[in-house]
């Protein structure tokens, strides 16, 4: 199950990452809080949540020439001191209460910006650091420590708002990013082919899009992300209406299924892990897509919180199986030379696209009712998804 934490180099850099990734989740619970105490506005919320996502949708195909181009530890450092430093800024401007919405509001977007340069680089490093041989169990292990910390950091935020206030969940936060940057100066990557950088930076994004267009499987794979993304994985924003007016369990509700998805996701990290490099990928991720769908429309029509858990458990487990199998085909049918680009592609397709899809499901769910809207779009998924595994046997087949 952990193959590739044998490798030093992944386990150094792994590690790091857990570490900054719980100060990610407690800053992001703190910021929200913040935003709520100073605007007791749901709009405002809505709208940082917006700007820390829109820079992916908007650079993150530079993002990927930039990863192509360039040495991707040097990118990854580069990043990374730009999250610290952020991060550093908050906690004083919160810490001298100076701090307002707009600053709130451009430090996110700015973050949002360094996401977009940083995650292509994120992603493509991976199999720098393990081989093509351990890059499924390598991109499973990293999702488990996505939903670890997802699950660790907002309940240390709820300890720490309390104990040491919102700008020292922000110091924090900042502090978390050194174990990353020093991970990074300890491990040596070894880095793939490089694109000539005398290339114009956007003749060299267009052959990025060139080549995922004239890949027929890629090309369907990145499209499976994008309509997940637009219809399928913005239920997380209905979920307090769920909980408080569908399901009648509250706040403490909201938090027990909000965590069921969690644990579904890292089950299914955990899972894939163990599996190791095995056959027929390609059926397994129509199999998940589709449950993943299924659960969906199922979950829009409970009535009952016990049963909503359980779904909830199919839909984390189900969409993450997806995701990492996804992002490992990827990554095991590009070439070296292409890497950052397809991976940029990935990033905007799974969260560029997000902030689109929430939107979306909250005119649906204005429109025709919350419920509606979340079958309407695991609809959507399913009749998809079942039509790639019907008309795509070169899916099926990887």
């Amino acid at each position: 199950m952990f193959s590739s934490l044998k490798i030093r180099n992944f386990r150094i850099y792994w590690f790091g990452m857990l570490i900054s990734l719980i100060g990610t989740w407690i800053q992001i619970v703190a910021q929200s809080w913040l935003v709520f105490e100073l605007t007791h506005s749901a709009f405002l919320l809505g709208l940082v949540g917006f700007l820390g996502s829109i820079g992916i949708f908007v650079l993150s195909l530079f993002g990927g020439v930039v990863a192509d181009r360039i040495n991707k530890k040097t990118v990854l450092l580069f990043t990374q001191n730009a999250f610290m430093i952020l991060a550093f800024i908050l906690a004083w401007l919160t810490q001298m209460k100076l701090i307002t919405p707009l600053h709130i509001m451009l430090i996110a977007a700015l973050n949002g910006a360094v996401m977009a340069f940083d995650a292509p680089s994120r992603q493509a490093v991976v199999v720098e650091l393990v081989g093509r041989d351990n890059l499924l169990n390598a991109i499973a292990l990293n999702s488990a420590a996505f939903n670890a910390a997802r699950m660790v950091g907002p309940a240390l935020a709820g300890i720490l708002i309390s104990a040491i206030g919102m700008s020292g969940c922000f110091y924090i936060n900042g502090i978390s990013f050194l174990a990353v940057i020093i991970a990074l100066w300890l491990i040596k990557i070894n880095g793939g082919e490089k694109r000539n950088a005398t290339n114009h930076v956007f003749k060299d994004l267009l052959e990025g899009l060139s080549f995922i267009r004239n890949n027929r499987i890629i090309l369907i794979l990145v499209a499976m992300v994008s309509v997940s993304s637009l219809f399928g994985i913005s239920y997380v924003i209905l979920m307090p209406i769920f909980a408080n007016d569908i399901l009648m369990s509250g706040v403490k509700g909201l938090a027990a299924l909000m965590s069921s998805a969690g644990i579904g996701a890292l089950i299914a990290a955990l899972g894939l892990a163990s599996l190791g490099d095995f056959k027929h990928k390609g059926r397994f991720l129509v199999f998940a897509s589709i449950v993943f769908s299924a659960s969906l429309v199922v979950f829009s029509l409970s009535r009952s919180f016990w049963l909503s858990i359980v779904l909830l458990v199919l839909i984390g487990c189900s969409s993450v199986t997806a995701m990492s199998l996804i992002n490992t085909l990827l990554q095991t049918l590009v070439p070296d030379s292409f890497r950052g680009r397809v991976m940029s592609i990935f990033m905007l397709a799974f969260a560029g696209l997000m902030p689109f899809g929430n939107l979306i499901a909250g005119f649906l769910a204005h429109t025709i009712g919350v419920s509606l809207a979340v079958m309407f779009g695991g609809f959507l998924c399913g009749v998809f998804f079942t039509t790639v595994g019907i008309l795509c046997p070169d899916i099926r087949n990887i």
